[in-house]
């Protein structure tokens, strides 16, 4: 049971695996044991989460979700598939976490008096350096 925090909890029995060879290097284990797990949660069945949840989660993990509405993450960084699925379950969690969280509103900051004058004067100074090398400005 992993939670997910605004009381929403998952278990495993709403995730699906699939074992499959890894690749790279790695002499004979890599190629005759399956060590790399793919974690599969269908987001768009799952019903702890509200329309609004599901709809920013897949919008936040899009590149990670299918059109059906399963997000899947891979592990294959370990020799074991117990090690590799806890990580990638682990993944899971986080991602969908961080998903969840709600976005920081941004407030509007006004730009202070002295910053405009500052900026004003600098033009100004700009141009009439500008308009000195043309050679069309009288000093006065």
């Amino acid at each position: 049971m992993f939670d997910l925090g605004n009381n929403i909890f998952l278990s495993e029995t709403d995730l699906g695996f699939r074992a499959s060879r890894s690749s790279g290097p790695g002499g004979q284990n890599v190629n005759k044991v399956n060590t790399r797990i793919t974690v599969f949660f269908d987001v768009a069945g799952f019903e702890g989460f509200s329309d609004y949840q599901k709809k920013r989660v897949l919008s936040h993990l899009a590149t990670r979700a299918s059109h059906e509405g399963v997000v899947h993450v891979v592990s294959q960084k370990f020799r074991t598939q117990k090690a590799n699925k806890n990580k990638a379950t682990e993944r899971l969690v986080e991602l969908l976490r961080e998903a969840l969280k709600p976005p920081k509103i941004r407030r509007k900051t006004r730009i202070p008096a002295r910053v405009k004058e500052k900026r004003l004067a600098d033009k100004k100074k700009r141009a009439k350096l500008k308009q000195l090398r043309t050679g069309k400005i009288n000093l006065e």
